[in-house]
């Protein structure tokens, strides 16, 4: 049976839309008009033990909204959904002690306190024994390099550190399954790959069910091998992410490197126009030519410029995940 199974879950908001002026706004005492938005329509999914998902989608695409209604904070219009079981927004006790739900851009650290008083407090609530709790934070803290923080004021801390202890009491009661939105935004290089590298381990040790939005296409690519992309609250595309490449690109990009002429001289400087017969010319140097190139033409297009200009060294390679997933969103 599967740990998640969403069935033409929908959500839709009502929305009061005001008129303009004093008498718009005496109107709407008597009488009110509404707006009606569906931020989720019959998305239906499958999650099994232990994956690890990447959930995609532009702004707005209803990715917020169907985590919250997963951990029970919103209750759907319409649908089904089942969590380890449990229908998640009858919230009942046994269900909200086998998740989590980390929010990238909200707290549930107290601000004035040190974050160690903030995670006792999360203890007491899903009744941890003190033992069981040191060892827990020491080992996670030490996993994600905040053991030095953890006696410093919440406000105190950068963004970086503040996102790891958040990550800290979320998986402190050991959840089955973990619903992550956005943990890496904002986040500085190193430390978006500690958060990676802590997400990949825990998943791969402790075979917690994770589902992952994330706008950084490096936290999907290092850690989800299936992908669900939703735009306009509707579902349209399940699977792994390597399907994604052979769907929905098209086209390769061919770098070249021109041998110098004789000598020490430069390389020759290819002709722009003639180059653009083979394809788009995305990046040109007196001694590189990078184009992009229809995956069907890919072949014969090498064998061309092998032929026809001074080669040193040619190299091919996918388009960006990245610019796939832009060109698919910009659709």
């Amino acid at each position: 049976m599967p740990v998640i199974q969403v069935s033409s879950l929908t959500k839709s908001f009502r929305s009061y839309k005001k008129q303009p002026g004093f008498l718009g706004a005496v109107r709407g005492l008597i009488s009110r008009r509404y707006d009606t938005t569906l931020a989720v329509r019959d998305v239906s999914f499958r999650v099994e033990e232990g994956e690890f998902v990447g959930f995609l989608g532009p702004n707005g695409a209803g990715k917020t909204t169907t985590l919250k209604m997963l951990s029970g904070l919103l209750h759907p219009t319409g649908g089904t959904a089942s969590v380890l079981g449990y229908t998640p927004w009858e919230r009942e006790d046994g269900y909200r002690r086998q998740f989590a739900l980390l929010l990238g851009q909200k707290n549930q650290l107290w601000w004035d306190l040190p974050a160690r008083e903030s995670l006792a407090l999360n203890a007491r609530i899903y009744g941890l024994a003190p033992s069981q709790f040191e060892r827990t934070v020491a080992e996670l803290s030490e996993l994600l390099a905040v053991r030095e923080k953890l006696d410093v004021m919440v406000r105190e801390l950068s963004l970086g550190e503040r996102m790891k202890l958040e990550l800290i009491a979320a998986l402190l009661h050991q959840p089955k399954v973990l619903f992550l939105d956005e943990p890496t935004i904002g986040l500085d290089v190193v430390s978006q790959k500690i958060v990676r590298d802590f997400l990949r381990n825990h998943n791969a040790t402790r075979k917690t069910t994770i589902l992952l939005t994330s706008h950084y296409m490096a936290d999907i690519q290092e850690l989800c091998q299936r992908v669900i992309i939703i735009d306009r609250g509707t579902i349209f595309f399940d699977g792994q992410l390597s399907e994604v490449i052979d769907r929905f690109a098209d086209f390769k990009l061919i770098t070249i490197r021109l041998a110098p002429a004789a000598g020490s001289a430069p390389a020759p400087i290819c002709d722009r126009q003639k180059l653009e017969s083979y394809g788009e010319v995305v990046e040109q140097t007196a001694a590189t030519v990078k184009l992009k190139v229809k995956r069907a033409r890919v072949i014969p297009i090498c064998k061309a410029l092998l032929d026809e200009l001074p080669v040193s060294d040619i190299d091919i390679e996918e388009v960006p995940i990245e610019e796939i997933i832009r060109q698919l969103f910009a659709r």
